[in-house]
C-alpha cells in the first residue's frame, strides 16, 4: 500500500500543478487576446488604449464644440492616438538609455515663455494680443482648486465646463512634456550629425551652381518588351540587388473582392419625386416650417434662429446670397451628394458671428425668491455696481465668455436655451438683461459683438435618393444566389462579369487600413482577411457593410509575412527593372559612338529639349520623358561648359547632354545660415530613423481585432 499511496499522491499533486499551469497559460492567452498592440515586448490592452482614445476624444469635442464624432472621425482619431502612442514609446525608450528627461522646471519655463504653438490651441489667450497668457492659466487653476471645495454651490454647467477645461489642460501639459522630450532627442541627433564648413560649402555649391543644358534622350519605350529576353537568373540577381526595397515592417495580404453597392431603383426615385412635389406644395402654401421640414425627412433641420451659411451644406450655402426673400427653388437634383432639394428663403438679417457675454445665475428657494434677488441685482447694476463684484457675492466668476455661431448652430436646443441665445444675440454692447427660466433666471451682459455677417431664416429640404427595402432585398437575394452557385475563386472569377459583378484586386492590404475596398464598416471582413486560420484561396462569408448599402465578399489570394517579400511576390516589379536595365544596355550600345546632340537625334525615337537652372541638389524633371532624373542633374553638374557628356542611363531613357551655360545664383554664402540649413536637413533625415526604431521595437498592431 505504501508505494501505491505515494503514486496516488504524486498523481494528485501532478494534476493540481498541471491544472494551475493550464490556468496560468489560459490567463496569459486571454490577456494577450485583449491587447491592441505591443512595443518592445510590452503590450497595451484594449482598455488602456480606449482610455487614451476617450481622453483625446474629449479634447477634440472640447476644442471643436462637437458633442459627438462620427465613425470616420473616430477611426482617424484612433489612428492619431496609436501613432502618437507608438512614437512616444519609441522616443521614451531611446531617451531612457541616453538619460534624457524633461523636468517640471522646464515645463513651467515653456508655459511662462508662452510661445509654444501648442499653447495657442488653448483658451488661455489674451484677447487683445492674441498671445498665450500664463496669468490667465494660473488664475484658472487657482479658481478650479477653489471650485472643487465648493462644487455644490456652483451652477452645474459651470462645474462641468471647469472640469472639462481642467482635463483639457492636463492633456496639453502631457503633450508639452512628450513633445519636449522628442525635441531633445532629435536635437541631440541633429547636433551629432552637424557637418564642418568644408561640407557646408560643398552643399552650398551644389545648391547654387547652375547649368543650362541641351538634353537628348532615347526613351526605353522605343524598344518593345517582347524584343527583350528576361531570364529567371536575371530576376534573382535583381532581387538580391534591390532586396532592401522589399522589406516590410508588418504583414500584408493580397485579396480579390466584389463590392455590391445597392442603389435606388427607378421606382424608388419616382416615389421620392412624388413626396418632394407634395412637400413643395406645403412650403408654397405656408404653415409650420419646422413641422414640414421634419416630416419631409430632410437631412437639414430647420433652425428657429437665423443661421450663418456655415450651418448649411456647401451646395445650399452658395445659393443663399443670390436668392430674394420669399423665393423658393422647387425640387431639383444635386448629383454631388445624390439628393433631391427644395430651398425656401423666409428672411435674412445682419447679426454678429461672435458675442462676448458674462452672466450671473440666480437661484433661490422658490421663484419669488429668485425674482426678488434678480430684481435687486438688476437695480444694483443699473445704479453702477461692478458686474464682477456682484458675481463674486454669489460665488461666481462673472468672467467674459465668447459665444460663436458655430457653437450653437446645428445643435438641438430646448426652449430655454433658445430663449437665451435669442436674447443675447439681439442685445446691444454693454446691455444688461434679466432672462427668466422655469427654475430660475440669468442676468446677462453683452460686452462685445464682432464679425457682423448675414444670417438666414430658410427652410431646406434635402432628401437622399435612397433605395427601398424591396430594392435591397432583390440585390441581397441576387448576390446570395450568385455566391451560392459559385463557391470557388475560380468560379467567381469566371462568372462575376457575366452576372454584372466587378471582381476587383488589391495587393498589399495592411491591417491598419481599417477598410476593405474603401468601404466603411468592413471590420468583420478585415478580421477574416487577417485571421491566421484564413488560408490562401479561401472565400469569405458575405458581409453587409457601408451605411447598410454595401455587400461584400472577399477572396484571400496572398500572404506576405513581416520581413522580406518573396521574389515571386515582387516578380512584376523585378521584371520591369530588368527590362529597364537591358533596354538601357541596348540603347547605350546603339549610342556608343555619339559625340554630339545631333548624333543622338539620328537614333530612331530620340527626343530633345533645353533645360535651364539644373543643380546637383535637385533632380531635373525632363518633360519629354515625363521623369525625374537625378543622373541628368549629376552629370550636368560635373560636365564643363560647352562640353558633351553621354550616353548614360536614367529612369526613363538613355540620355546625353551638352552644357551650354554655367552660372551661379545671386545667393551669398552665409556660414550661420548654411549650418542652420544643414541642421534642418539633418532633422528631416532623423525623421527617417523612426522606421529603424519601429523595426527594433518589433511593433505589433492588432487594432483591427477590436475596432
Amino acid at each position: 500500500m505504501g508505494p501505491l499511496l505515494v503514486i496516488v499522491i504524486g498523481l494528485a499533486l501532478f494534476a493540481f500543478i498541471a491544472e494551475e499551469a493550464m490556468r496560468s497559460i489560459q490567463s496569459a492567452s486571454n490577456e494577450s487576446k485583449q491587447q491592441v498592440g505591443e512595443i518592445y515586448g510590452e503590450g497595451i490592452s484594449v482598455h488602456e488604449f480606449q482610455n487614451l482614445v476617450d481622453e483625446y476624444t474629449e479634447v477634440v469635442k472640447f476644442t471643436s464644440g462637437n458633442s459627438a464624432l462620427n465613425d470616420e472621425q473616430l477611426t482617424q482619431l484612433r489612428d492619431q492616438v496609436w501613432n502618437t502612442y507608438v512614437n512616444n514609446k519609441l522616443i521614451e525608450h531611446e531617451a531612457e538609455k541616453l538619460g534624457l528627461t524633461v523636468t517640471e522646471a522646464e515645463i513651467q519655463s515653456i508655459i511662462t515663455e508662452g510661445t509654444n504653438p501648442i499653447l495657442m490651441q488653448t483658451p488661455f489667450r489674451n484677447q487683445e494680443t492674441g498671445r498665450f497668457d500664463a496669468e490667465m492659466l494660473k488664475k484658472f487653476l487657482t479658481d478650479y482648486e477653489g471650485m472643487k471645495s465648493k462644487s455644490d454651490q456652483m451652477p452645474a454647467e459651470y462645474a462641468e465646463y471647469y472640469s472639462c477645461l481642467y482635463k483639457f489642460w492636463m492633456f496639453i501639459e502631457k503633450t508639452l512634456r512628450q513633445e519636449s522630450l522628442a525635441q531633445k532627442y532629435q536635437a541631440l541627433l541633429a547636433k551629432a550629425m552637424l557637418s564642418d564648413q568644408v561640407v557646408n560649402k560643398a552643399a552650398f555649391a551644389e545648391r547654387t551652381n547652375e547649368s543650362n543644358i541641351i538634353m537628348a534622350a532615347v526613351p526605353y519605350s522605343t524598344i518593345n518588351d517582347k524584343d527583350v529576353k528576361v531570364e529567371a537568373s536575371d530576376l534573382t540577381a535583381k532581387y538580391e540587388e534591390l532586396k532592401e526595397r522589399f522589406k516590410q515592417n508588418a504583414e500584408s495580404r493580397d485579396i480579390q473582392f466584389i463590392d455590391v453597392q445597392v442603389k435606388a431603383s427607378a421606382a424608388d426615385k419616382a416615389a421620392l419625386d412624388k413626396d418632394m412635389a407634395a412637400t413643395a406644395k406645403s412650403l408654397a402654401e405656408g404653415g409650420d416650417l419646422a413641422k414640414i421640414v421634419r416630416e419631409s425627412g430632410s437631412t437639414v433641420n430647420y433652425s428657429p434662429l437665423p443661421v450663418s451659411k456655415n450651418y448649411f451644406p456647401t451646395d445650399i450655402a452658395v445659393q443663399l446670397d443670390s436668392m430674394s426673400v420669399g423665393q423658393m427653388k422647387t425640387p431639383y437634383l444635386n448629383a454631388g451628394d445624390n439628393t433631391m432639394n427644395i430651398i425656401k428663403l423666409v428672411g435674412n438679417i445682419s447679426a454678429p458671428d461672435s458675442i462676448q457675454v458674462r452672466q450671473i445665475q440666480v437661484a433661490g428657494a422658490d421663484l419669488n425668491a429668485v425674482k426678488k434677488t434678480a430684481d435687486s441685482i438688476m437695480t444694483a447694476l443699473n445704479q453702477g455696481a461692478v458686474f464682477d463684484s456682484i458675481a463674486k457675492k454669489f460665488n461666481q466668476t462673472g468672467e467674459k465668455t465668447w459665444i460663436t455661431s458655430r457653437s450653437y448652430e446645428g445643435s438641438t436646443m430646448d426652449e430655454e436655451n433658445l430663449k437665451y441665445i435669442k436674447t443675447v444675440t439681439n442685445m446691444p454692447v454693454n446691455g444688461i438683461e434679466k432672462i427668466d427660466f422655469t427654475q430660475g433666471c440669468i442676468i446677462a451682459q453683452v460686452t462685445d459683438r464682432r464679425a457682423m455677417i448675414n444670417k438666414y431664416d430658410v427652410a431646406v429640404i434635402k432628401c437622399p435618393i435612397e433605395f427601398s427595402k424591396d430594392t435591397y432585398a432583390k440585390a441581397y437575394n441576387d448576390f446570395s444566389r450568385f455566391i451560392a452557385a459559385n463557391p470557388s475563386p475560380k468560379d467567381i472569377e469566371a462568372k462575376a462579369l457575366k452576372n454584372g459583378y466587378n471582381l476587383q484586386e488589391r495587393k498589399n492590404l495592411f491591417s491598419n487600413e481599417h477598410y476593405v475596398g474603401g468601404v466603411t464598416n468592413t471590420r468583420e471582413a478585415m478580421r477574416w482577411v487577417f485571421n491566421d486560420d484564413t488560408k490562401v484561396g479561401s472565400v469569405s462569408p458575405r458581409y453587409e457593410c457601408g451605411d447598410n448599402d454595401h455587400m461584400l465578399v472577399v477572396i484571400l489570394t496572398g500572404v506576405h509575412k513581416k520581413g522580406y517579400r518573396s521574389e515571386e511576390s515582387v516578380k512584376d516589379y523585378l521584371t520591369q527593372e530588368v527590362l529597364k536595365d537591358k533596354k538601357a544596355a541596348m540603347l547605350e550600345q546603339k549610342m556608343g559612338n555619339v559625340k554630339s546632340i545631333a548624333d543622338v537625334m539620328k537614333v530612331q525615337g530620340s527626343v530633345s529639349d533645353t533645360i535651364d537652372h539644373v543643380t546637383f541638389s535637385n533632380p531635373a524633371f525632363v518633360m519629354k520623358t515625363g521623369a525625374s532624373e537625378p543622373m541628368v542633374s549629376a552629370v550636368a553638374s560635373m560636365t564643363q561648359n560647352n562640353r558633351f557628356a553621354g550616353p548614360f542611363k536614367g529612369n526613363a531613357a538613355v540620355y546625353a547632354l551638352q552644357v551650354i551655360g554655367k552660372n551661379k545664383s545671386a545667393e551669398k554664402y552665409d556660414a550661420g545660415k548654411e549650418e542652420q540649413q544643414q541642421e534642418a536637413n539633418n532633422m528631416r533625415a532623423i525623421s527617417r530613423f523612426t522606421n529603424e526604431l519601429y523595426e527594433k521595437a518589433d511593433v505589433k498592431d492588432n487594432r483591427y481585432l477590436f475596432f
